[in-house]
């Protein structure tokens, strides 16, 4: 039950994130996390009380110095997780509208991120401005399930100013979109987030339709930021539409060929589970 359209119908996001999320954790019962499936290691000096079988021995080997192993499993990891909340996350294709896929994807890696103890935040990114939604805290899932169930989209997606982000903590950024923009908005905030400590994950989420106009006849086009409208002739259109989408979406792929950020297409149609696991391989830390 991963695809979409059937977990819609459960109408419970914490159920739905539930059957996701254990979906998601049988493909990385070998991973050093069991949830999230990111490595992250650290070590500290060895004093009194530790215990001596967690000792590196081939790091003293090295370096002759007494250094304790601390297990990814003991790690904690800040996950933040942004959600696109322009008009066009309404876009619905066969019954599944965007925001709801992206509602379930992130509510599904809240899940595993809650039951290893990770730190917790979401935000929303409205009106021009990242806005905190839900902040780690007592109940933070509890918080998040409920405030991405009530989350509404509308507007357009446009920066005056590009919003900072972060701090010195290690964290993994988890963001779901369209990643449909007018000028280069996205690009230029990634590149600005993108720094060492920091994991970017973007979930681009697209629609069969949207990159392959598989439409006949004429056809009305609304652009759900702006409202504005136009009505075409589907197939004249279909393959110089096609070309555009597909130059675009190749695009995006060559810049975000950077330090720290992965990018993981998928579509409606697409099984969440499936496309979470994919992703989480994907997530490296050095």
């Amino acid at each position: 039950m991963s695809l979409a359209k059937d977990l819609i119908k459960v109408k419970n996001l914490q159920i739905a994130s539930k059957l996701v999320s254990e979906q998601v954790t049988l493909g990385l019962h070998t991973s050093k996390r069991s949830g999230l499936g990111v490595e992250f290691e650290q070590y500290k000096h060895y004093t009194p009380g530790d215990d001596p079988s967690k000792i590196d021995w081939k790091l003293y080997a090295r370096t002759n110095k007494h250094q304790v192993k601390i297990s990814a499993t003991e790690s904690t990891l800040l996950l933040n997780f942004v959600l696109d909340l322009s008009g066009s996350m309404n876009y619905t294709e066969n019954g599944v509208v965007r925001l709801d896929y992206a509602k379930i994807l992130l509510a599904s890696i809240a899940y595993l991120g809650y039951k290893q103890g990770d730190f917790m935040n979401l935000f929303g990114l409205k009106n021009s401005k990242l806005e905190p939604l839900a902040l780690q805290g007592k109940q933070t899932f509890q918080r998040i399930l409920y405030t991405l169930e009530n989350a509404k989209a509308s507007g357009p997606l446009r920066f005056e100013t590009l919003p900072d982000f972060g701090g010195k903590q290690k964290e993994l950024l988890i963001w779901a979109t369209d990643f449909l923009q007018i000028d280069e908005e996205m690009l230029q905030l990634i590149k600005k987030w993108a720094k060492p400590g920091k994991e970017i994950l973007i979930f681009q989420i697209l629609g069969e339709n949207e990159v392959n106009l598989n439409l006949k006849g004429m056809k009305r086009f609304v652009d759900l930021e702006t409202g504005k409208s136009v009505e075409l002739d589907a197939e004249s259109i279909r393959k110089e539409y096609q070309q555009n989408i597909s130059a675009y979406i190749e695009n995006i792929e060559k810049e975000l060929l950077i330090p720290h950020v992965h990018l993981q297409k998928c579509m409606l149609n697409q099984p969440i589970a499936e496309v979470i696991k994919e992703a989480l391989k994907k997530v490296k830390w050095n």
